[in-house]
């Protein structure tokens, strides 16, 4: 796992720093979840690189090789994966810990449904709080036997799994992780499974699955899965678009600032907040330079200009979710109000975002209105502030962010959440900023 003990309790931000150079971030997050599963029900070795190195997907890591599956890392790095099919997985001899990582255990739900044998999914107590009725009862429909607290709503959940049959199913909200765990599924079922949402939510599954042999095709509103083998694969894990964001957004905000992020994955269901940002005024190129695991790879390029409010809402909203934090701090500096709507999803998150967010805008001096789906973001001119994480790794690297773009001193608390997704965020902001004016406690 990372070590969030490593990383400092708290940092000091000296602003305004430009954002200037090149920029690789970490490998994307959820691409890296779903390569270590089906690298893992594979039939045969699959080799992976640039997989994400924060905690959360070290939780899934783990988890695999819990789960009977061997990983050796080589010398530059990268992961050698030694799957033997599903039917390789083997009983865990504990508690699978998935920490703070909704991805881990909804996606972990999934596969497990399909094994004939009893396993125990668990998490820290944020995790406990998330709603995983959404992931258990679709499962359950299919034929998994699923338990959990609060009549097996929360975790931790216990699952024997088995004896699946494909069905159909609509989703009420759209969710990657619960579309993932359904095909995860599906795999293993007998007869097709369909999956069907209310709005495109991040189709890195729809999209990997294909290049691995298994027969998924689009229908109206979603795909149609037909179970099947996976096979083996190699794959150079892009930079995480999520992570991105904050860059990006740092570099629209802080005058001066000329920044590329490259090797990045431009999934379009990932760069939502691109468009959100553009429509608000900001100076944002796009460069596709080619195509991994059925993703497009490039760049952004970026250059500080001025912002002016906008509607966030409606079926814009799953694919900008995660980048939510980010774009509230656009919001916080450009000119009008922001609306941000029908993101009630904010609410049960690593935190609640709409009151943490809220809060750390309102420490920058910015008028803000929570909303039960969002919140009302007033532009002006933040001032430097003591700022929280609030134990959501977003919500520190958006406070970080924040800071980075004013002038004079701030400082982030409970900065140890960066480690969930993103352990070398300081390193990078640092370099990006020139080096000057960031002290770590």
């Amino acid at each position: 796992m990372s070590a969030p003990e490593l990383l400092p309790v708290e940092v000091s931000i000296e602003g305004p720093r430009p954002l200037v150079g090149r920029l690789r971030v970490p490998g994307d997050k959820s691409i890296s979840h779903r390569a270590l599963l089906l690298a893992a029900v594979a039939t045969g070795t699959s080799r992976l690189t640039g997989v994400a190195d924060g905690d959360d997907v070290a939780r899934t890591r783990a988890a695999v090789e819990a789960l009977g599956t061997r990983l050796r890392v080589s010398q530059q790095g990268g992961l050698s994966v030694r799957g033997g099919g599903f039917e390789g997985l083997t009983e865990p001899e504990g508690v699978l810990d998935c920490g703070n990582s909704g991805t881990s255990i909804r996606l972990l739900a999934g596969l497990l449904a399909g094994r004939p044998f009893h396993s125990v999914l668990d998490g820290d107590a944020s995790l406990r709080g998330r709603p995983m009725a959404r992931v258990a009862e679709p499962l359950r429909a299919m034929g998994a036997r699923i338990d959990g607290r609060a009549g097996g709503t929360l975790a931790p959940l216990a699952i024997r799994g088995g004896g699946l049959v494909g069905r159909r199913h609509e989703l009420a909200v759209a969710s990657a992780q619960v579309k993932t765990a359904l095909l995860l599924a599906g795999l293993q079922a007998e007869g097709p499974t369909e999956v069907r949402e209310p709005a495109l939510s991040r189709d890195h599954t729809e999209r990997l699955l294909p290049t691995l042999g298994v027969d998924l095709v689009p229908v109206p509103g979603g795909v149609r899965l037909v179970p099947g083998p996976v096979a083996p694969f190699e794959l150079a894990v892009p930079g995480d678009p999520s992570a991105a964001a904050f860059f990006v957004v740092g570099a629209c905000v802080t005058p001066g600032s000329d920044l590329v992020v490259e090797d990045l994955c431009l999934n379009p269901t990932r760069t939502g907040f691109v468009e959100v940002l553009r429509r608000m005024g900001a100076k944002i190129d796009t460069e596709v330079t080619g195509e991994r695991g059925g993703e497009p790879v490039g760049s952004l390029h970026v250059i500080a200009s001025p912002l002016i409010a906008t509607t966030i809402r409606g079926a814009e909203i799953p694919s900008v979710i995660d980048e939510i934090p980010a774009l509230a701090v656009a919001a916080a500096f450009a000119e009008g109000t922001t609306e941000i709507a029908d993101a009630g999803e904010l609410r049960v998150k690593e935190s609640d975002r709409v009151g943490t967010v809220s809060q750390e805008l309102s420490q920058l001096g910015i008028a803000v209105d929570p909303r039960p789906d969002g919140m009302v973001i007033t532009g002006g001119r933040p001032r430097p502030a003591l700022l929280k994480s609030h134990g959501d790794h977003r919500v520190a690297m958006a406070a970080a962010i924040a800071a980075n773009a004013c002038e004079g001193a701030s400082t982030v608390r409970g900065w140890r959440a960066i480690a969930s997704s993103y352990p070398t965020f300081s390193l990078h902001l640092e370099q990006a900023a020139g080096g000057t004016g960031g002290t770590e406690v």
